[in-house]
């Protein structure tokens, strides 16, 4: 169990905690000679003989040191709202009260110190005090203890209550990848970098390997301690110290706020979807993209907040928000943080990470908006994945899930009605019901680009995933068109896309300058006339040639060998069947038994001979070709 405390300046929380644990601490220097905290301070110790080690974490009180405390209030399972008797409720009360509210700790005990002070009436009306400013939060008939660090009155009551609480905190999950905020940095003598934190997730053991800060610098786990004992192993719920090493390892290199994480679990964001809350004390109403200070973790960054759901959020009020924050940040679905005002003198509110990725387009869309209530109201993968699953048709990144979820795919279990689609750039999640509406899209559309190109065999990829218009990433997109392709729903020429059923038609125009080429075309036999010269003969422009025998070219009607040098197919099959005559009596072809057998000159044929080997019916060797017998001319020669 870790106890953390909260309150004022002067109320007492570090001489509690030492007459609890019988521990000074490890106060610094100037914090002794000014008689106040200024940073975090640790202690470890046993309520009782034969009780595990309790870890307490003493946070400073004073306003300008309330990024320090946040520092030390992650991962706290209980929390001593220390009130000094002779102050009563003090502002630093209000807000430390409202920041652990903010941070989802579970349990609260009330302490009323410094009771040697003041009249038994006063103590009284301090606890009625208190008992109204928790009445309307979560700690609300919290239990009271009256306690003086002086005296010792009231401690020992305390205690036992301390000690009734480590039997009831509920056991963090080990399950996910160890995670670990770090607090402090310091090296040893003989020993290295240590660096201490709250374990948020996870377990860690000796010999590991961890990801260190934002750059993700690997990192060798050599010694660990948990709760202030040597162990092999540490988990998440303890304090823990680690003992890490790697190359070129700095201390300066490592500082408040960075994280230790597993290996797959590093992924750095900039934009981060929340369930934000406002401060019901706040005098005025939250507006969108207003600037704010970010504690999570251990962390603390400057962001500007976008409202999701209106312009403005009023006091007391929640709402979808996403942070575009000005570093990288690690976190988790279900990670608690609080906002700051731009300036860091005030706690404004706090919330909850719903989306660690969150978008950067479409964040305010329908389908978004339901994602995110899907993820505020669930509280593990499993419960928001048929809600993500089912207002996501562009498939959902499972590698992204486990980062979000801190969950390794091989523990989830997929809905019966999702799909697992291969992709070059790793697995996508579609439901059966988006993924054949993506099929049916693509059909549609290259039906459409039929009917308004119908002089055209298809598109090829790229230009089909552009006619369609779907917002799908690349290779997803190419493989919705490899399976449709595998089913026989689509087919390809060459790179062409079309349907079974479509076939090239020309305009009337078209078919007219081709009644015309064609007879000229088979006349030329061997050696065909250039573009120009074919023009010229039927009196047609030189590019509308072109840009016919082209389409004829995608048609199969004919094939280009050279620019502005076409052979009609039967031409192309008779030279083939000729190719093949002459390596059926010497399997190694030369150029000049081609040129003998065409009758052409020698640039011609080997015009001709290059063609071949560009569609894969001879193999080049030299200036010898050997014919591929698995290519089609090749199978059917005489066609």
């Amino acid at each position: 169990m870790i106890v953390g405390t909260a309150g004022h300046i002067d109320h007492g929380k570090t001489a509690l905690l030492q007459a609890l644990t019988g521990q000074a601490g490890d106060q610094r220097r100037e914090e002794r000679e000014r008689g106040m905290t200024i940073d975090l301070g640790y202690r470890y110790a046993a309520l009782s003989i034969g009780a595990p080690l309790t870890g307490f974490i003493d946070v400073p009180g004073h306003e300008r040191f309330i990024h320090n405390m946040l520092a030390g209030a992650q991962g706290i399972d209980l929390v001593l709202l220390v009130v000094a008797a002779d102050d009563g409720e003090m502002p630093q009360t209000r807000e430390h009260l409202a920041i652990v509210e903010l941070l989802g700790i579970p349990r609260a005990l009330v302490v009323i110190s410094k009771c040697d002070r003041v009249e038994p009436q006063r103590v009284q009306e301090v606890q009625a005090q208190v008992s109204g400013l928790l009445a309307p939060g979560p700690y609300a008939g919290a239990a009271q203890f009256v306690v003086s660090s002086v005296t010792g009155e009231g401690i020992e009551p305390l205690r036992l209550a301390l000690l009734a609480a480590l039997g009831e905190v509920s056991q963090r999950s080990s399950q996910g990848g160890f995670r670990l905020a770090i607090d402090r940095a310091f090296a040893v003598a003989g020993a290295g970098i240590v660096v201490t934190g709250t374990a948020l997730d996870g377990q860690v053991q000796l010999g590991d390997s961890l990801l260190l800060g934002k750059a993700g610098k690997p990192v060798r786990v050599r010694g660990l301690h948990a709760q202030s004992q040597a162990v092999a192993q540490a988990h998440a719920g303890q304090r823990v110290a680690l003992n890490i090493s790697a190359e070129r390892l700095q201390l300066e290199q490592i500082h408040r706020g960075d994280w230790l994480l597993a290996e797959w679990l590093h992924a750095p964001t900039q934009r981060l979807d929340i369930e934000l809350q406002l401060l019901a004390s706040e005098l005025h109403a939250f507006t969108h993209f207003s600037p704010v200070h970010v504690h999570l973790g251990t962390q603390d960054v400057s962001a500007r907040v976008a409202l999701l759901q209106g312009e403005q959020l009023q006091p007391g009020g929640r709402m979808f928000a996403q942070l575009l924050t000005n570093a990288p940040l690690q976190a988790v679905h279900g990670d608690r943080l609080v906002l700051r005002d731009q300036r860091a003198q005030r706690t404004l509110g706090g919330g909850r990470v719903l989306d660690p990725f969150a978008p950067a387009r479409q964040r305010r869309s329908e389908t978004r908006i339901a994602q995110l209530q899907a993820l505020a109201a669930s509280d593990s993968l499993e419960k928001a994945l048929p809600a993500l699953l089912a207002n996501d048709a562009l498939g959902l990144d499972p590698r992204r899930l486990e980062r979000q979820f801190n969950r390794l795919r091989s523990s989830w279990q997929l809905p019966a009605n999702v799909q697992v689609i291969a992709t070059r750039q790793g697995p996508l999640l579609f439901t059966d019901e988006h993924w054949l509406n993506l099929q049916a899209t693509v059909l549609e559309g290259l039906a459409r680009f039929h009917q308004q190109e119908p002089d055209q065999l298809g598109p090829d990829r790229d230009r089909l995933r552009r006619f369609v218009a779907l917002a799908l990433e690349r290779p997803a997109f190419i493989s919705l068109v490899d399976e449709l392709l595998a089913s026989g729903s689509l087919l390809s020429s060459g790179p062409w896309l079309h349907l079974p059923e479509h076939r090239i038609r020309l305009s009337d125009a078209d078919a007219q300058l081709w009644s015309q080429l064609s007879p000229l075309l088979e006349e030329g036999t061997f050696d065909p006339p250039w573009v120009r010269d074919l023009a010229r003969s039927v009196s047609a422009d030189e590019a509308e040639v072109r840009l016919l025998l082209r389409k004829l070219g995608r048609m199969g009607q004919v094939h280009q060998v050279v620019r502005d040098l076409f052979y009609p197919e039967a031409t192309i099959r008779q030279m083939a069947a000729m190719l093949l005559q002459l390596a059926s009596d010497d399997p190694v072809v030369q150029v000049a038994a081609f040129r003998d057998v065409l009758g052409i000159g020698r640039k011609r044929s080997v015009q001709v001979l290059e063609y071949f080997d560009r569609i894969g019916l001879t193999r080049r060797i030299g200036d010898r070709r050997q014919v591929r017998a698995d290519n089609a001319l090749a199978q059917a020669p005489g066609q």
